[in-house]
């Protein structure tokens, strides 16, 4: 059984074009190429999710900056 999914992707000229010259420099093949693109698109997603979050839940405590969270841990550290 195949561990792996086959996609068509249309992908401007251009664009192939330069991923096909940055395959060959990097002695990837092209589906090496993009499966990493995603992994590094869906990592900086899924952290300005966490930072979405995060920031949220810092505002509905009162904390709206980085110089508070220094007080804060500041205050707790004495």
């Amino acid at each position: 059984m195949r561990k792996t999914r086959v996609w068509a992707l249309s992908i401007p000229p251009a664009l192939a074009q330069k991923a096909e010259c940055l395959a060959r420099r990097e002695n990837r093949s092209r589906s090496e190429l993009v499966r990493e693109a995603l992994r590094q698109y869906i990592a900086s997603r899924e952290w300005e999710a966490m930072q979405a979050t995060a920031a949220h839940r810092a505002r509905k405590i009162g904390v709206y900056d980085e110089d508070m969270v220094e007080r804060m841990i500041d205050d707790l550290r004495q």
